[in-house]
């Protein structure tokens, strides 16, 4: 278990081992691949890498991935298997990258292990590979705790969706989302409607839930300089990790001043349960747009839709990202250009890590159910 924090993958975007606690040897070229298989780096932004057009057993998709901490926190994979099943996964971590690092190494291989065992996919299953993941993620803090206790601080939003045949799973911890871009009846029209569901206590909603199942403490949500924060810490309701906030043994004089509470919890103030959600897929559904929220702090569901109905899949990734940085820009009175050379770490003032992954749907493949079909295994670089 500790391997899958200690250790390192290699390429970025390049096809890694059946195991997911295997390792290669790291590489210092980031998502660069000269063979051609890979992903490539932005000419103009050294810090953005990007995959055009892969395919898979749901039909076709892009990445691109830019990097704005000093390590980068955002993780993120696409598994295709069994001819007839897609896996998007995109961890936004927080506090430092090792949950983030985790979940990817880990949540995959619960959701397919868990679905073999129970003979399909459901909601359930998606959910107990959560759970499974989360307590992983404990025990790895467990063995840790005497030398590096502060990894009970760290923790990561997870957006997971699953393409199962004809039925679409989504499922969510914190505040990262996945839009669908719908056909709109005979028109050219695309209609941008949102599928998951976000906890982040900035939403009335669910400051509300919050307030409901902690009545007892006035303290739960408390606004500071503007923003709504649990606890007045940490913006999302709900991640894996962050055990400071789940259990008082995790609270305590070890850990960094800035995360300890004044009093104990009475009980857990975040949770590790996902919002899950299913819909059967419709011929007009055209493509699913998976990003952090660090995409949507710059765009809008309306604005990231048009754009990718308007440009060619190949490079769509990229074209959006970009549309963000460069929004990132104009909200700062600066140009695109000046902002590509701001380095790491500094660039986190003007934008945070954003991951994007669009799948473009192909109902002829979902439907057809194909025992061999366009297998993909691919994820994210673990640092740079």
């Amino acid at each position: 278990m500790l391997k899958s924090i200690k250790k390192l993958f290699s390429l970025c975007w390049k096809p890694f081992s059946v195991n997911p606690l295997s390792s290669s040897s790291s590489s210092d070229d980031g998502f660069s691949n000269s063979s051609g298989d890979g992903g490539k780096r932005d000419r103009n932004d050294k810090l953005l890498w990007y995959k055009e057009l892969g395919k898979c057993s749901s039909g076709d998709f892009s990445m691109a991935v830019v990097q704005a901490n000093q390590v980068l926190e955002d993780q993120s994979q696409i598994e295709s298997f069994g001819g007839d099943t897609t896996f998007v996964g995109v961890y936004d971590g927080h506090g430092g990258p090792d949950t983030a690092r985790y979940v990817c190494d880990n949540l995959y291989r619960h959701f397919r292990e868990i679905s073999e065992e129970a003979h399909g996919v459901t909601s359930e299953t998606i959910r107990r590979a959560f759970l499974q993941t989360e307590q992983g993620y404990t025990a790895v803090v467990d063995q840790l705790w005497d030398t590096r206790p502060n990894l009970a601080t760290v923790g990561s939003c997870c957006l997971v969706g699953v393409v199962c045949q004809q039925t679409l799973y989504v499922a969510n911890l914190g505040d990262s989302r996945v839009v669908l871009g719908k056909k709109v009846g005979n028109t050219t029209g695309v209609a941008a409607i949102q599928l998951s569901s976000e906890h982040n206590a900035n939403m009335e909603e669910v400051r509300r839930e919050l307030t409901a199942l902690h009545p007892d403490d006035p303290q739960v949500v408390v606004q500071k300089h503007g923003v709504w924060r649990v606890k007045g810490i940490i913006q999302i309701s709900r991640s894996i990790g962050d055990l400071y906030l789940k259990d008082n043994k995790y609270n305590t004089e070890q850990i960094l001043g800035k995360f300890r509470l004044p009093e104990p919890m009475q009980k857990p103030v975040l949770s590790a349960d996902p919002s899950v959600m299913s819909l059967p897929l419709q011929p007009n559904d055209l493509f699913l747009i998976f990003a952090s929220d660090g995409l949507w702090e710059h765009l809008s569901n309306e604005q990231a839709v048009e754009i990718v109905h308007r440009n060619p899949r190949a490079g769509s990734a990229r074209i959006l990202l970009k549309a963000a940085l460069q929004e990132a820009a104009r909200k700062r009175e600066m140009r695109y250009e000046d902002l590509c050379r701001i380095d790491k770490k500094v660039r986190r003032h003007f934008h945070d890590d954003i991951t994007v992954i669009i799948l473009f749907i192909k109902h002829d493949l979902i439907t057809r159910s194909l025992q061999q079909s366009n297998s993909v295994s691919i994820r994210s670089a673990l640092e740079h």
